[in-house]
């Protein structure tokens, strides 16, 4: 059958990592022996975090699959987010909690549902299956749970995840609030980021209705202090767009003048989350 790549999106969170992880041993157990978890993107500190805990290795890094390979995308389904030559790909199956944004010239096996994190459905996966969940394939999907709905604050949260978190902290034998704090506040210490990091670290590049916008989130404990970095991030933003060819400045008028020429870069709290929106209105 041939090797079996399973990832999740470019600019990997916890979700996407312990994902293709925890895909990879399911695959595995249910026959796919070539099944390997692989990563488009560095690893972010929160993720980190969850490997030392647990002792194992992160992904292998990649850019790019042969083409006519056998893949298997979580956390994902936009080609945007995915490797860049997904359309000479054999997609097998997708995991995923967003909408679809993928279309293809063939069936697959397709499993997306309404919840805050990949790991929820995957865990139903595993119970359909009766694929056991061992403490360590238990910590990696609470972990995700945890930073996908910010434990349990997120609008995106569902009761099914708080539901399965609670079933997977009895695996993992964790406490949920003890555990997910120190999960969280590993995700939140900053101070090592530039603004290109920061913007770059969990964003996403998307298009809708000829109009393209990138959405990037970054979370904190200290909203003070990523707000006294706006500067930063506008001249970031602005100069990457110009560089990028996302759009271009007014005639006769300087790319690095970041006061009047981008769109708009808005820093909003909510909670103890920073969300920093950039977009193209033109």
């Amino acid at each position: 059958m041939g090797k079996t790549y399973i990832f999740g999106h470019k600019n990997p969170d916890t979700d996407t990592i312990t994902s293709s992880l925890v895909m990879a041993n399911f695959e595995r157990k249910m026959g796919n022996e070539d099944a390997v978890a692989c990563r488009l993107g560095n690893i972010n500190k929160e993720t980190e975090y969850v490997l030392n805990y647990l002792g194992i290795e992160a992904p292998e890094l990649i850019e790019t699959v042969e083409d006519g390979a056998n893949v298997i995308l979580v956390d994902h389904n936009s080609p945007k987010e995915s490797i860049e030559n997904l359309e000479n790909v054999k997609i097998l199956k997708v995991v995923d909690h967003h909408k679809i944004a993928l279309e293809t010239a063939y069936p697959l096996f397709y499993r997306a549902e309404p919840v805050g994190c990949t790991s929820t459905v995957l865990y139903k996966m595993y119970k359909e299956n009766d694929v056991e969940i061992t403490k360590e394939i238990a910590t990696m999907m609470l972990s995700a749970i945890i930073s996908d709905t910010l434990l349990f604050k997120s609008p995106t949260c569902t009761k099914k995840d708080i539901e399965v978190a609670n079933e997977l902290a009895k695996i993992a034998n964790v406490d949920i609030d003890t555990y997910g704090i120190e999960l969280l506040k590993a995700g939140t210490d900053l101070s090592s980021y530039s603004a290109a990091d920061l913007i770059s670290l969990d964003s996403k590049e998307l298009t809708v209705n000829s109009t393209k916008f990138q959405i990037a989130q970054v979370n904190t404990v200290s909203i003070e202090d990523e707000s006294g970095n706006t500067s930063a991030y506008k001249y970031y933003t602005y100069n990457n767009y110009v560089e990028n060819g996302v759009f271009k400045p007014r005639v006769g008028q300087s790319t690095k003048n970041t006061d009047y020429y981008y769109d708009y870069l808005n820093v909003l709290a909510t909670n103890k989350q920073a969300v920093i929106v950039s977009e193209n209105l033109m």
